[in-house]
């Protein structure tokens, strides 16, 4: 059974949809948790929720900071075993219209945050002899979409970059790989038009969308000590949407 007791975690938009079923699974597991996201009240519900996690206010954007965030956050946990990038942005807008502000904003926050993060965690993580470093990608990193060229080169990037991270420090028993989620129930899937959600859900060969739990079960195997052989991997939680994607090219 998958145990986190004694392992200091760090969970990066700890606040949001998926955020919280991360929080939620690995307090379960026993894990020493610290989650960070941009706002006080949903972090302070957090806080409310589960007594013993830590909470931290960080704006993924202050790219100078984060090495000091990095520090703060291993010394209020005595250490720093896991990472969980999940933190992101988007701003959606056709390629020919999308401001340069677009563009780099969610480049700098779902790449570069990210690259930032994992570089100073694993200073830590290579004194400890141990680590794991979880990147939560999108299918549409995969697939692209319309729309979304900024975010999914952000997504893309990020599973580039964590296998080339997973290269560098594989035999320093450091694994980094990626979750790559397709459509999760969340409040934004909640509140699309009916019409659309069955559009979705016929391009799922499993007819439904996720939940935030399917993601964080396989995050949390991928942070465990059973996933020791396992680096520089993505596993896909859609339903098996981008296989199903993928099969229709071939066909059509």
């Amino acid at each position: 059974m998958i145990n986190f007791k004694n392992k200091n975690i760090l969970i990066t938009g700890a606040s949001g949809g998926i955020g919280k079923e991360l929080v939620k699974k690995f307090i379960s597991l026993g894990g020493n948790v610290l989650g960070s996201g941009t706002k006080t009240e949903k972090l302070d519900l957090l806080k409310k929720k589960y007594p013993s996690i830590k909470v931290k206010k960080f704006d993924m954007s202050d790219h100078s900071r984060i090495e000091e965030f990095i520090d703060n956050a291993a010394l209020e946990l005595g250490g720093l075993d896991i990472l969980i990038n999940n933190a992101g942005t988007n701003v959606d807008n056709l390629s020919l219209r999308m401001k340069d502000e677009e563009w780099k904003k969610v480049i700098d926050i779902n790449l570069t945050s990210t690259f930032l993060l994992s570089k100073h965690a694993i200073k830590k993580m290579l004194k400890n002899k141990f680590g794991r470093i979880v990147n939560i990608t999108s299918i549409v990193g995969h697939t692209g979409n319309l729309g979304q060229s900024n975010y999914s080169a952000s997504k893309a990037g990020v599973t580039g970059m964590s296998k080339s991270l997973a290269i560098e420090y594989a035999k320093k028993n450091i694994t980094v790989n990626c979750v790559s989620p397709g459509f999760i129930v969340s409040n934004m899937t909640m509140n699309i038009a009916e019409k659309v959600k069955l559009f979705l859900t016929s391009r799922i060969p499993m007819g439904k969308l996720g939940t935030g739990e399917d993601v964080s079960n396989c995050v949390a195997f991928l942070s465990s000590t059973q996933a020791s052989y396992i680096t520089g991997e993505t596993i896909h939680v859609n339903g098996g949407m981008y296989m199903s994607w993928q099969n229709s090219l071939i066909i059509y």
